[in-house]
C-alpha cells in the first residue's frame, strides 16, 4: 500500500503522523516533556487507526526507516 493513502475514516496517512512523530522526537532531544507524551500518545493513536490491521505496518513507513515509536526517554 502506498505510504500516502488513507484507510477509510483516517485524517491523515500514517506516513505523514509518522513524519509528525519523528519530528516530535528529534525536537524532544530524546526527552519527552508531560505535554509531549500526551501528544505522542495521540499520534500513536492516530498513526494505529491510519495503518489498520498489523500486517500493514510495514507499508506506513515514509521510507526513512523504521517506524519512529522508542521507549519513553529512550534517546533517538
Amino acid at each position: 500500500m502506498s505510504p500516502n493513502l488513507r484507510k477509510p475514516g483516517s485524517v491523515r496517512s500514517a506516513a505523514l503522523v509518522n513524519a509528525e512523530i519523528r519530528a516530535l522526537w528529534d525536537r524532544s532531544g530524546g526527552r519527552l516533556s508531560a505535554v509531549d507524551e500526551a501528544r505522542y500518545q495521540r499520534l500513536l493513536v492516530e498513526w494505529a487507526a491510519a495503518v489498520g490491521p498489523a500486517g500493514d505496518a510495514r507499508d506506513a513507513d515514509d521510507g526513512a526507516g523504521a517506524f519512529a515509536v522508542r521507549p519513553v526517554g529512550e534517546a533517538a
